[in-house]
């Protein structure tokens, strides 16, 4: 588990990338408003992104660019109605490029993930802080 706030998120970020050596699916879950979307942020600065990092709400997918040829995908399921709806993005090829994918509302098209996604859990403790764990594999 690790405990962040808006302080050390940057070290959250840099200490989860660490751990998660190989690994680069991740599907996010949590309340809405418990900070998802702030922490790929901070993922992406650490990765390297340039530029803004936004939800992606309303277009599904964010394509972020970093290093010489490397990319980041960032999902929000949130406003999707049918898991169906994920594939007529193209998922299966953004998951398949080798590329970090970061995935929020993933509950909403769980049957279009891979099957080796990492699940990982953002909680609000009581101090404000946050909480960051597994529901599998990697912390």
């Amino acid at each position: 588990m690790i405990q962040t706030n808006l302080e050390n998120i940057e070290a959250a970020a840099v200490k989860f990338l660490q751990k998660s050596g190989n690994n680069r699916h991740f599907a996010f879950y949590g309340a809405m408003g418990v900070g998802k979307t702030t922490f790929i942020k901070a993922l992406c600065k650490t990765l390297g992104v340039q530029g803004i990092v936004t939800s992606p709400t309303f277009a599904l997918v964010n394509e972020y660019k970093y290093g010489e040829d490397e990319m980041v995908y960032h999902f929000d399921f949130y406003r999707i109605n049918k898991p169906e709806e994920v594939f007529d993005l193209g998922c299966e090829e953004y998951f398949a490029s080798g590329n970090y994918c970061f995935v929020e509302w993933p509950e909403k098209a769980e049957v279009a993930l891979p099957q080796n996604i990492n699940k990982v859990n953002i909680i609000e403790l009581e101090n404000g802080h946050r909480e960051i764990g597994n529901l599998k594999k990697i912390l």
